[in-house]
């Protein structure tokens, strides 16, 4: 975990491929146990630690979460994820030749651990847009901005159009990546800060055993 800023009111952080956000049933480490220990340490803070959760990323997804270090600006910043109006960019590395750029809608139904494209309107509307950055051996390299945010958004939309991304088996790749990670980062998020009304945008690199010619 690295430390991207910090204030009163904001922690973002650099979340690793394979650490989980949120503490589940593994009892494995988490983000949130992670942030909430490292404040304790910094500030010498007695007793419980308050940090709010207002989004997350899949397990073996990498790149930039913010929280939430008061109750106020966990309900500031929930609402503006709620309301779309934070601008998340993604990088993946999908299968095949994509197009140049392209828009997807759909509708994303949830079950259990995995979700599926399902007709409208059943499911939840799902939109992203896409650019193609690089295409080599086979593998494109796409800067997606996503205009939501529903469960494996951007693998179930890319799997559906034929182009899954590397090392996302359960979507249908074939092709392993490192660290038992899927080829998908979160290399921006942009937030209103909840007390400053500033724009603020937070921005990191992939992990370094992505391929140095995709990065």
């Amino acid at each position: 975990m690295d430390i991207l800023y910090l204030d009163n009111h904001l922690l973002v952080v650099r979340k690793p491929a394979g650490l989980l956000v949120q503490g589940n049933h593994t009892r494995d480490k988490n983000l949130l146990d992670m942030g909430k220990a490292y404040l304790k340490v910094k500030f010498n803070k007695p007793g419980n630690v308050f940090l709010g959760l207002v989004h997350r990323l899949d397990r073996p997804v990498s790149g930039v979460v913010v929280f939430a270090r008061t109750s106020t600006s966990a309900r500031r910043l929930s609402q503006q994820f709620r309301e779309r109006t934070v601008e998340k960019h993604y990088i993946a590395l999908v299968h095949g030749k994509t197009p140049e750029n392209g828009h997807l809608v759909n509708h994303i139904a949830r079950r259990q651990t995995k979700s599926r494209i399902v007709n409208a309107p059943h499911g939840q509307r799902a939109e992203l847009t896409y650019e193609r950055l690089a295409y080599r051996n086979g593998i494109s390299s796409v800067r997606v901005d996503l205009a939501t945010g529903r469960h494996h958004q951007i693998r179930v939309q890319f799997a559906d159009i034929g182009h899954p991304v590397l090392g996302d088996y359960k979507y249908g790749s074939r092709k392993p990546f490192p660290n038992r990670a899927i080829a998908l980062h979160a290399q921006s998020l942009t937030i209103i800060h909840p007390t400053k009304k500033e724009c603020m945008t937070f921005e990191t690199r992939p992990e370094t055993f992505w391929p140095k010619s995709f990065v």
